[in-house]
């Protein structure tokens, strides 16, 4: 008989809580045991739909987590966890690691990893000294075009990758219209002041559209580039949501060995306007990535559209690839690792950095090392 995995959520703050949380509730082998929020710095004001309260009533009622403890030490101390789903603002990610690694458990992180470099390395530190491991779920890491990309680019279809741009934008996540994988209804019209108070718009956080989506570019670039870069400078600003101090638009351009990357993400994004994945531009071709598609363009009108083939569904989502992982020893996808999430974290951290700094950023720093 398969092991049967006791689960626990601490932190309902970000809205991927809701189809996450579900994805582990569809799996055979999981049992919910309980789930506790973490402390906001500033309360919410409103209970609205993906608002922390609204997400934690929403999913106790859907999955039927039996217990909600109002301290998430209190649940760990008590409960015997196997698997921690961390969905707390990304400030209190090492807080909530620690204390679930000291508890033996592994966790499941939701991107980025942490708010800056220095806080994913006390994750690290406290997962190797407990003999624990964390993943850090990407949602893009589920995009089967994507992986196809990576696929390409690893074939030398477009030879040497040369330069990778990434997107990312809508009205921002709790904006006009906003709407999240896991639920049906959409963000219901809010207040400035009522989306102030959410930890999305407080920089001190780690809210902000640099942190939430800038993230996805530094994971897909250091991915496909397949060395760490360099360097980095950013600009964020604050452009259409003055009633919070978390910068709305964000673009860092960084600098790899042999390559460069532009990582651009907006909270005041009503279309996309471009391609929602990443673009790819090589020695002798790009790749764009699009849907379910990867589509190579070599100028004049030569173009080659590739279908993505699925992902294999015993390992197609965060459950699955970590139980797969716990069950057989396997290792689990590239993004997910949590060496590799160190990397993606430094890069961004250099991002944020040099876009308060003014300054090119090192992603090589003092903290960096593992001891």
């Amino acid at each position: 008989m398969a092991k049967k995995y006791r689960v626990g959520i601490i932190g309902f703050g970000h809205m991927h809580v809701n189809n996450v949380a579900q994805r582990f509730g569809a799996h055979p082998q999981v049992e919910w045991v309980a789930c506790a929020d973490t402390v906001p710095v500033v309360p919410e004001l409103r209970d609205a739909p993906y608002t922390r309260k609204w997400n934690q009533a929403m999913l106790m009622e859907k999955l039927g987590i039996p217990k909600k403890y109002d301290c998430y030490h209190e649940m760990l101390e008590k409960e015997n966890l196997d698997i921690v789903v961390v969905q707390c603002e990304n400030a209190q990610h090492p807080d909530v690691v620690e204390a679930a690694a000291k508890s033996g458990a592994f966790c499941c992180v939701e991107k980025p990893m942490a708010m800056d470099l220095s806080g994913a390395l006390r994750m690290v530190r406290a997962c190797k000294a407990n003999g624990t491991e964390l993943i850090v779920n990407w949602p893009l890491t589920w995009s089967p075009a994507a992986r196809k990309c990576k696929e390409l680019i690893d074939a030398g279809t477009i030879g040497r990758v040369l330069e990778v741009k990434w997107r990312s934008g809508h009205t921002g996540p709790l904006g006009p219209g906003a709407q999240h994988a896991g639920v049906s209804e959409a963000a219901a019209p809010m207040s400035g002041p009522e989306r102030g108070a959410s930890w999305w718009h407080q920089d001190a956080t780690g809210g902000g559209a640099l942190l939430d989506y800038c993230c996805y570019g530094a994971m897909v670039t250091r991915w496909y580039i397949g060395e760490q870069a360099t360097d980095a400078v950013a600009m964020a600003a604050n452009l259409d949501s003055h009633w919070g101090d978390a910068p709305d638009n964000a673009a860092i351009i960084v600098r790899y060995p042999n390559a460069m990357a532009i990582l651009e993400g907006s909270w005041t994004t009503w279309h996309h306007g471009v391609p929602t994945g990443p673009i790819v531009y090589g020695q002798t071709g790009t790749l764009v990535v699009e849907g379910n598609t990867v589509r190579l363009e070599r100028g004049h009108g030569d173009q080659t559209v590739f279908e993505a083939e699925p992902i294999d569904p015993r390992r197609d989502t965060e459950a699955k690839e970590l139980i797969w992982h716990l069950d057989t020893g396997e290792p689990v996808h590239p993004t997910l690792e949590m060496m590799a999430n160190l990397e993606y974290m430094a890069i961004l951290d250099a991002g944020r950095r040099a876009s308060k700094s003014g300054k090119m950023e090192s992603v090589d720093n003092a903290t960096w090392r593992i001891g």
